[in-house]
């Protein structure tokens, strides 16, 4: 069935709404409950199930696994236990669609996604479940992308062995693995955080910082040259810096850039609220009086933020 709508309704999250029947149901084993989740969307699929589902394939499920996993995020932020785990439910559905759909064509099912993952964390925790030691989280790391190495060149020796294979072999890279398909701020993230787990990286956070102010420098002489094409390379490689300060700060840039983006978006509300009230739209104030409330959105957000019992006070008379 379709993705159902999301309801702006808060749910009681915490020890405090915990009942019997909850108790109950976390004592419940979680292999239980995915079986009967496998079994339900098998349902769904089978003839005179949901039409929607029975209609859905690989490519027309991709959106909803996108949006399913910034809704986990948005849950996560929230606080909101109930709505995290809700929001982690939708997230594992698509996961069982997408095993289902491989089911019915005889490819793969369920057990084999959670066999395959449950092998591979063994095999990449050898600290864990092996005799290999690693004395701080950066060795896990290090340890964890050359078993990666090994598991991908495994993989081509399985393949068989002739000419094309071996070039492949010849020129695997540290960074195989990593999706075209990402978006960019993503991919340059994971670029960065790939290199940096074998040593390739800056010793402080000053040098990162001095790369991406030569790379704002080297953006001016694009611009003052009237370069489109440099101006784009350039531009591409001030956005690629900021990524790499944001990782060896221990901030994922799609988080950050995402929160700022919604910090844009209410205070442009705020603007137009103010707007409206003064008679006007927001495209009629001049560009100076636009700058002023600006200020002013920005003062009443943090004024709310300080203060959110009296912000919800003064918008609830």
């Amino acid at each position: 069935m379709p993705p159902a709508k999301k309801k702006n309704k808060t749910k009681p999250s915490g020890r405090a709404g915990t009942t019997k029947k909850s108790a109950t149901r976390r004592r419940e084993s979680a292999g239980l409950w995915f079986e009967r989740l496998v079994k339900l969307q098998a349902r769904l699929r089978a003839p005179n199930g949901c039409p929607w589902d029975i209609e859905q394939t690989h490519l027309t499920l991709r959106t909803y696994l996108i949006e399913e996993a910034y809704e986990v995020l948005e849950a996560l932020e929230s606080g909101d236990d109930s709505k995290f785990a809700e929001e982690l439910g939708d997230l594992l559905l698509q996961v069982v669609f997408h095993a289902q759909i491989a089911t019915e064509q005889r490819r793969f099912n369920a057990a084999d996604v959670v066999r395959e993952i449950h092998q591979k964390m063994v095999r990449r925790h050898p600290h864990v479940f092996g005799e290999k030691g690693a004395k701080d989280a950066k060795e896990v790391l290090k340890n964890w992308e050359q078993i990666k190495s090994e598991e991908r060149r495994a993989k081509g020796a399985g393949q068989g062995s002739n000419s094309l294979d071996e070039l492949k072999k010849e020129s695997a890279s540290l960074l195989d693995g990593i999706p075209h398909t990402l978006p960019a701020v993503m991919q340059g993230f994971q670029l960065t955080r790939r290199a940096s787990r074998i040593g390739f990286d800056w010793d402080h956070v000053d040098g990162v910082i001095e790369k991406l102010q030569e790379e704002l420098a080297e953006l001016r002489n694009a611009q003052a040259a009237q370069s489109p094409r440099q101006v784009e390379e350039e531009l591409g490689d001030v956005l690629f810096a900021a990524v790499n300060l944001a990782r060896f700060l221990k901030v994922d840039p799609e988080i950050a850039l995402k929160r700022s983006n919604a910090k844009f978006v209410s205070r442009f509300r705020e603007m137009e609220r103010v707007a409206r009230a003064s008679g006007r739209a927001l495209a009629e104030v001049p560009r100076t009086e636009m700058e002023a409330l600006w200020d002013q959105a920005k003062r009443a957000e943090k004024d709310g933020a300080k203060n959110p019992r009296a912000k919800g006070a003064a918008s609830n008379p």
